[in-house]
């Protein structure tokens, strides 16, 4: 008995493709397996016009016919032929989104030349027309040379037509696929042209915001200008960080200043006095006063994710990662762990190729996550003038600019090194689609900065608070003789601590202050500026506990090259347990984290080193 024909049911993820499967198979459906892989088969049988039964088969969502995933991978197979176990498709329906026409043509057009007969479900109509989109389905057609179909699948519309043009295509008979057209034959910018000119030629009519969407992707996506708003963007976000928190950040020390006042003034001097002035309030005070700068921060992400501009970021990075080895998937990862690498690296399970995974793991923790804000910003508070070096541009921001650049640069050259190396393979491409631009909702703003405050504000309440009170208990005891001349840290547990780790770091223009705050910091690296904070107030209890009192100690025990080098350590130090504990659930073992760990402790301590002693002889 000859079988019936085979029709194969294939797009982009979210085209409606399964809702048009849906609608033409209705309950005559089955689900399976694909022989040798776990990816889902569905099929179901239809009639056609004339009675002949088809056999419909939706393919997973796919991008391109050059697979990054286990999905694209089958859909490529079977639509060549290359499946095992299954046959040549006797025709190909391409479901493709009509308000999103120009991404979705892309993967027609690599369809259409296979060869195969081919049908183009122009899907969605509906709401392309709602969003003020008019197309020519007939000059879609004329163009594409193959029959074009308007179809609202979920209200069963136009399925007598696309079955009627099935009718007219279906034949029997041998087919092949062209040679040659197994795998892609344009890239993907070459095929983004094709279709974004087909795309116009099919638009009869658009609204101004469609247009003007249109106009601003050509600045935003260029190669050259979209770089350089994206680099504008990022300089104007860190200036704002100083600029715009001054004010609020002097609201929080005045508090914090009264606070440890009230708290020393209502308590006679002795154990539990000291433990809250210095050690909790100090501590955890000289951390709290930088939220201003972390909710600026997360403004700026917020904004530009809620606009779509984020996804036109990460098609521009795409490009530059593609020479590093990895793939555009990698992007969403990274950019997460600029708010803290755990969700980062968590997200690094949409990322199908294990090597690429991997690879992002392992250069997570290089983005400046929002931790790092307190301590670069204390430093460079206390040792970067406060000066202007162009207009609108002030020396602090532009220092705090270089320094998530140098975190980003590392991490594109640590990249390159491992996708050579230890973690060496073939890296996959990536295809993405824009989402309308809109104005960020209030709203949503405001929620997803209370979450950020309500985060750090927690933090800061446990790890921070917990771990700057063994810091202080360590540093109060044992207690000097009367009338030694022995600093009280010096002679505690925590400073003869720091003295034997101030012998490892000495080298690299560390001194006793940065030893003692090495360790405590692996907790959370906001836990240095604690740390230091109570350094500094156990050092000297009659001063003003917090902020003020770093600030005034740095400035006269530290000198700029070894301020410079304490920053340049803690653009790659892994100085996070949870980052560590984080990347040993998601690679399942202690071998990779341990390699991460050696890695990055030895490109701090080779940074760090190499920033004091360039700084040293240059004169700074």
């Amino acid at each position: 008995m000859t079988p019936a024909p085979l029709v194969a049911l294939v797009g982009n993820p979210n085209a409606g493709k399964s809702a048009l499967f849906n609608a033409l198979t209705g309950a005559r459906q089955k689900v399976g397996n694909y022989p040798g892989v776990t990816v889902e088969r569905h099929a179901g049988r239809m009639a056609l016009p004339d009675g002949r039964p088809v056999e419909l088969v939706d393919l997973p969502g796919a991008y391109s016919l050059d697979p990054s995933s286990p999905d694209e991978q089958v859909t490529r197979d079977v639509v060549t032929g290359a499946q095992e176990g299954e046959r040549l498709p006797d025709a190909i329906v391409v479901v493709v989104d009509a308000a999103n026409l120009d991404n979705h043509l892309r993967f027609t057009l690599q369809l259409v030349e296979l060869g195969l007969p081919v049908i183009v479900a122009l899907n969605m109509i509906d709401l392309a027309k709602r969003d003020g989109l008019t197309l020519d389905p007939a000059v879609l057609e004329r163009e594409l040379g193959v029959p074009v179909i308007p179809t609202v699948a979920v209200r069963r519309r136009g399925l007598d037509e696309l079955k009627e043009a099935l009718a007219k295509t279906v034949q029997s008979g041998a087919k092949s696929v062209r040679p040659g057209h197994g795998a892609v034959s344009d890239d993907i910018a070459t095929l983004q042209r094709r279709a974004r000119a087909l795309s116009e030629a099919a638009t009869v009519s658009e609204t101004a915001v469609r247009r003007w969407t249109h106009r601003i992707d050509a600045i935003a996506l260029h190669p050259v200008f979209g770089s350089a708003l994206l680099l504008a963007l990022l300089f104007v976000m860190f200036q704002a960080v100083f600029a715009w928190s001054e004010a609020p950040i002097g609201w929080i020390e005045d508090g914090m200043a009264w606070l440890g006042g009230a708290v020393g003034g209502a308590l006679p001097p002795g154990f539990l006095r000291s433990l809250l002035v210095d050690g909790v309030i100090a501590g955890v005070g000289a951390v709290v006063v930088f939220l201003p700068q972390i909710l600026i921060l997360f403004a700026f992400i917020l904004v530009l994710e809620s606009s779509g501009y984020m996804v036109r970021a990460a098609f521009l990075m795409d490009r530059l990662m593609a020479v590093a080895g990895l793939s555009g998937r990698a992007f969403i990862p990274l950019l997460s762990s600029f708010a803290c690498a755990v969700p980062g690296i968590m997200a690094t399970r949409t990322i199908d190729d294990d090597k690429d995974r991997l690879t992002t793991i392992l250069i997570a923790p290089l983005m400046t996550c929002s931790a790092r804000l307190p301590v670069y910003s204390i430093i460079i508070g206390a040792m970067i003038p406060a000066r202007s070096v162009g207009p609108g541009i002030g020396l602090q921001g532009l220092v705090l600019f270089g320094l998530y650049v140098a975190g980003i640069i590392g991490a594109f050259v640590a990249a390159i090194v491992l996708r050579r190396t230890v973690t060496k393979g073939e890296s996959s491409g990536f295809m993405m689609e824009m989402p309308k631009y809109q104005w960020p909702r209030l709203n949503d703003l405001a929620l997803g900065l209370w979450q950020r405050a309500r985060i750090f504000l927690k933090r800061a309440g446990t790890i921070i608070a917990s771990t700057t009170i063994i810091l202080w208990l360590l540093l109060s005891f044992p207690k000097p003789p009367v009338g030694s001349d022995v600093s009280p840290v010096d002679y505690s547990i925590a400073g003869r601590i720091g003295h034997q780790i101030e012998k490892v770091v000495a080298p690299i223009g560390f001194n006793r202050d940065i030893s003692l705050a090495l360790l405590p910091a692996m907790s959370a690296r906001e836990v240095a500026v604690s740390a230091i904070g109570t350094v500094y107030a156990v050092d000297n209890p009659d001063g003003d506990a917090g902020e003020r009192e770093i600030v005034t100690n740095l400035r006269r025990r530290w000198s700029l090259p070894t301020a410079l080098a304490f920053l340049m350590w803690f653009v790659f130090a892994p100085q996070c347990i949870s980052t560590i504990a984080i990347t040993r659930r998601e690679t399942n073992s202690w071998k990779w984290p341990a390699f991460m760990v050696g890695y990055l402790f030895a490109l701090a301590y080779i940074a760090a080193g190499a920033t004091y002693w360039l700084a040293v002889a240059i004169g700074l």
